[in-house]
């Protein structure tokens, strides 16, 4: 199950945006970088959708509010087409410098067109996905279009978009205006993928096939019928989140980092965030140790004391069986649960130091099969004669080494 971790890091200015970073269960090198719509947020229903599966599928998503959006600090005032290109390339930064760059670039609305616009200024990029998007930044001028003469004769004018007030200047229309995604897509050398709905009443799906004119191949074109501009819908989010990664694959790394070399009877334990997630590395296998959401993990594996129960229970398990099997005896299953507690000493008869907790784990077995009762007996008694057993009630002492 992908976990998300909150990241915040500084465009060019030294602005401080807002980031969510989606990984995968397991490690990896492969990452996207995702550009939301032009007042929209990173958090926006489709976007953390698309995150979500992709990471499922060992892709890293980062996503991010621009300047003056969301969580992120900034005057929107002040920003413009060229503000926003610029958090790209420093979100892009911040991925290469922390983790991998991104080898996918993904924007949904002016958000692909800016993605379109930068991808040739991120050499690691190999494909390029747009959902939604203009051809030309200027487009997203009609969303205020009745507002345009007021911000040109007064220089600016408060405007309502999607039933939110923004502070437009001039400077904004001038900056869309003067971009030019054209002469991008011309030397674009990324495969592209297109997303557009014909139903999209807010970038019409003309826009699609300018974009799709101008770009030269490899590229594709994917048509959302009855989907809106903002993907509400669970459905269409999703089968662009599956296609999307359906489609990346063709193109982009996706090898995880190795597996760590381990000697047989040797483990190696190595952070897999900055919280509780672990990965876990034995000479032929890999697994995760978490810790329970209520105390600050993702759930996402047995936490440590959990760990040391399984080792308990499995051995004690297996003892049993093995020793059955070795005299024929009909034994059907073997059911072992255990739990840990901690106890005061006045809880213990044999415990000396009142004042002292007693660690205690209860193992309840449960055989089933035509056993006698000098069977049962026995088999319980071969149960506490288990190698882990033995190791938990000997006189265990731990040597450790700093490196």
């Amino acid at each position: 199950m992908p976990t998300q971790e909150r990241i915040i890091f500084e465009n060019k200015s030294g602005i401080k945006l807002a980031a969510a970073l989606e990984l995968p269960d397991r490690p990896t090198n492969t990452f996207a970088l995702f550009a939301h719509c032009f007042t929209c947020g990173k958090d926006i229903a489709a976007a953390s959708r698309i995150a979500r599966t992709l990471a499922a599928n060992n892709i890293g998503v980062f996503r991010f509010d621009f300047t003056g959006i969301g969580s992120s600090d900034g005057d929107f005032s002040n920003t413009n087409f060229s503000s926003n290109i610029d958090d790209l390339l420093s979100a892009a930064q911040c991925l290469r410098d922390n983790y991998s760059a991104p080898q996918l670039l993904i924007g949904h609305s002016l958000g692909g067109t800016a993605v379109l616009h930068v991808a040739g200024d991120i050499p690691e990029c190999k494909a390029v996905v747009s959902i939604g998007a203009p051809a030309t930044a200027d487009h997203v001028i009609k969303l205020f279009a009745n507002d345009v003469t007021k911000i040109e004769s007064e220089g600016s004018a408060e405007v309502n978009l999607a039933g939110r007030h923004f502070h437009i200047k001039q400077q904004l229309i001038s900056d869309l205006k003067a971009q030019s995604v054209e002469n991008r897509l011309n030397k674009l050398r990324k495969a592209l993928l297109i997303f557009h709905s014909p139903q999209d009443d807010t970038v019409s799906i003309e826009q699609a096939g300018l974009i799709f004119t101008a770009a030269k191949h490899p590229k594709s074109f994917i048509t959302l019928d009855g989907a809106d501009h903002l993907l509400s819908k669970i459905g269409d989010a999703q089968y662009v989140a599956n296609t999307i990664s359906a489609w990346a694959s063709r193109y982009i790394d996706q090898e995880s980092v190795p597996l760590p070399s381990v000697e047989k009877g040797k483990i190696i334990v190595s952070e897999a965030n900055h919280r509780f997630l672990r990965e876990i590395s034995s000479d032929n296998h890999q697994w995760l140790a978490d810790e329970p959401k209520q105390v600050g993990g993702d759930d996402l594996g047995p936490d440590p004391y959990e760990h040391l129960l399984a080792a308990l229970g499995a051995c004690t398990s297996m003892t049993i069986r093995m020793y059955a099997n070795h005299k024929n005896w009909p034994l059907e299953d073997v059911h072992v649960q255990l739990e840990h507690s901690r106890r005061h000493g006045d809880d213990c008869k044999n415990c000396d130091d009142t004042k002292s907790k007693v660690e205690t784990i209860t193992r309840t077995i449960k055989l089933t099969g035509q056993l006698s009762e000098d069977q049962h007996e026995r088999m319980v008694e071969i149960a506490n004669r288990c190698p882990v057993h033995r190791t938990l009630e000997s006189d265990l002492k731990i040597k450790t080494i700093s490196v």
